[in-house]
């Protein structure tokens, strides 16, 4: 085995302290952690929606130039299944996730927290998942139960982790050296 090769130092950047890494630490887990401060609205997503979305994914989440957003219910055993946020995806949190570092997809990353939590909101609404006065933010939006939520199944192999750990993770017993 060769020793690692010695970085090279060009002069130029500097080391990532905590303030830049923060700024891109956006991501959100299927539990909630890592949800913003915020809160949204399905009326309030209405309208963010009809502006940054519709013309993509359709008035109603129809599809379009881009994926269908709703409806698929009953459908992912068939031979055509349609895969949408309320047929397929398992936690609501995803939606909120995915949206935030995304969408839209010509200005990702340009939605506020409270946006995002209205879009989502509008979309989970559109879907039959929440009502039309929900009300969603970092402690409700982690309770939304999706209709797809048991429907995904542990991968049992032997070189794969079930659990995910956020901190103070022990190294897996079926770990490969």
């Amino acid at each position: 085995m060769q020793p690692l090769a010695q970085a090279q130092n060009y002069g130029i950047g500097h080391p990532a302290g905590e303030r830049d890494l923060a700024a891109w630490n956006i991501d959100v887990a299927a539990d909630g952690a890592g949800l913003p401060k915020g809160r949204g609205t399905p009326e309030t997503g209405r309208n963010i929606y009809a502006q940054q979305c519709a013309a993509c994914h359709g008035v109603k989440g129809e599809g379009g130039l881009a994926d269908q957003l709703v409806g698929g219910k009953g459908s992912l055993a068939t031979a055509k299944p349609v895969k949408t946020i309320g047929s397929f995806w398992p936690y609501a949190t995803t939606v909120f996730d995915f949206i935030n570092r995304a969408m839209p997809y010509n200005a990702p990353q340009s939605l506020s927290a409270d946006e995002v939590y209205s879009v989502t909101a509008y979309l989970l609404y559109l879907n039959g998942i929440v009502t039309d006065n929900a009300i969603l933010d970092a402690q409700s939006l982690p309770k939304v139960r999706m209709p797809n939520r048991d429907g995904f199944v542990n991968d049992s192999r032997p070189d794969t982790s079930n659990v995910a750990c956020r901190k103070n993770c022990r190294p897996s017993s079926t770990a490969q050296p």
